[in-house]
């Protein structure tokens, strides 16, 4: 699994992503090519999910009867849902400002659907998968926003591109702009707090170690 599961993670989000031509799935302004998007986001979420189970099959162990909950703290979950909602409002904030005649020239709904709505959708489903994470405790709740924010780092480049297909207006492209520079900036976050966890571990093993080595020799100066 080891093997099998990055390459699913591969195939099913890189591979089409980086060398499926957009012309093959933007067709303009319209239902079909929103759905085409979808499809291909669907795509990779069928990889990460698969990814994820993998993933969480690994780090069990292989004993039943050892316990392998891993609970994720308050504070990251209570910021990772802070960082999660500010990308859902921000974007939806400049849709409505639009319609309400505050930014020009106005964007139709169908091309805001078109650039944004395939990135609003898999943030709903991150949110939920990393809520069912935190509720069975998987230990995969570290990774798991990892791999939806590297997609959507794509998934929002990709957006770029259409809105040059679409002659979208300068507040939508520096929207995207400013959306890819917040999930960026979240991403790296995570890679830190990754590598906060790992310190962390790695100190808890070390303590327990110690603590075994010390009553191990009580109880042998004891006899």
């Amino acid at each position: 699994m080891w093997l099998l599961g990055p390459a699913v993670l591969l195939a099913t989000g890189m591979v089409p992503t980086l060398w499926l031509p957009i012309s093959s799935i933007f067709l303009g302004s319209n239902i079909a090519s929103l759905l085409s998007l979808i499809g291909l986001d669907c795509i990779f979420n069928i990889g990460a999910t698969l990814f994820l189970l993998m993933a969480d099959s690994c780090s069990r162990p292989k004993h039943p009867t050892q316990d392998c909950k891993s609970k994720a703290p308050f504070s990251y979950q209570f910021w990772n849902i802070v960082a999660t909602f500010t990308g859902f409002i921000v974007p939806l904030s400049m849709m409505f400002g639009s319609q309400k005649g505050f930014l020009q020239p106005q964007l139709p709904s169908i091309s805001f659907a078109v650039l944004l709505g395939p990135y609003l959708l898999l943030l709903s489903v991150q949110i939920l998968t990393e809520l069912l994470t935190w509720h069975w405790q998987s230990p995969v709740w570290l990774v798991t926003p990892i791999i939806y924010e590297s997609y959507r780092v794509l998934q929002l480049m990709r957006g770029l591109k259409l809105g040059v297909e679409l002659s979208a207006p300068e507040w939508m492209m520096h929207t995207i702009r400013g959306l890819v520079c917040w999930w960026v900036l979240i991403l790296g976050l995570q890679l830190m707090r990754v590598a906060w966890y790992a310190g962390l571990t790695a100190r808890a093993r070390k303590d327990q170690s110690s603590s075994s080595d010390t009553s191990a020799a009580n109880g042998i100066s004891t006899n």
